[in-house]
């Protein structure tokens, strides 16, 4: 059984950084791609990030310059570091892994950036 078990999320103050892991087990983790969503106040639930097998990363506009995913094959963990952060960065941030014509979804971990 395929799980995602994110972790990292917090109350963050306007300009602050926050650094997401999603760790993975179950399947082969160098076989699936990675990415990040977010769900925020109002809004569907959006790409933030995605990361390849081959560790080619790929970013929504508003994340680039700003956020950076990575992973660790030896650790078959993805991070999503996020630097200036933003009051609309509020939300729920959810781990995505894909394999085939397979998808799985963590349970998110709440960033809140508030003064």
């Amino acid at each position: 059984q395929v799980q995602l078990v994110e972790s990292g999320g917090g109350l963050v103050q306007p300009g602050g950084s926050l650094r997401l892991s999603c760790v993975v087990s179950g399947t082969i983790f160098t076989d699936v791609n990675l990415g990040w969503y977010r769900q925020t106040p109002g809004n569907q639930r959006e790409l933030v990030a995605t990361i390849t097998r081959g560790g080619s990363p790929n970013y929504a506009d508003f994340a680039k310059g700003r956020f950076t995913i990575s992973r660790d094959n030896g650790q078959n963990t993805t991070y999503l570091q996020m630097n200036r952060l933003k009051p609309e960065d509020t939300g729920v941030y959810v781990c995505n892994a894909e394999r085939l014509i397979f998808s799985y979804w963590g349970q998110g971990t709440q960033v809140t950036v508030s003064s």
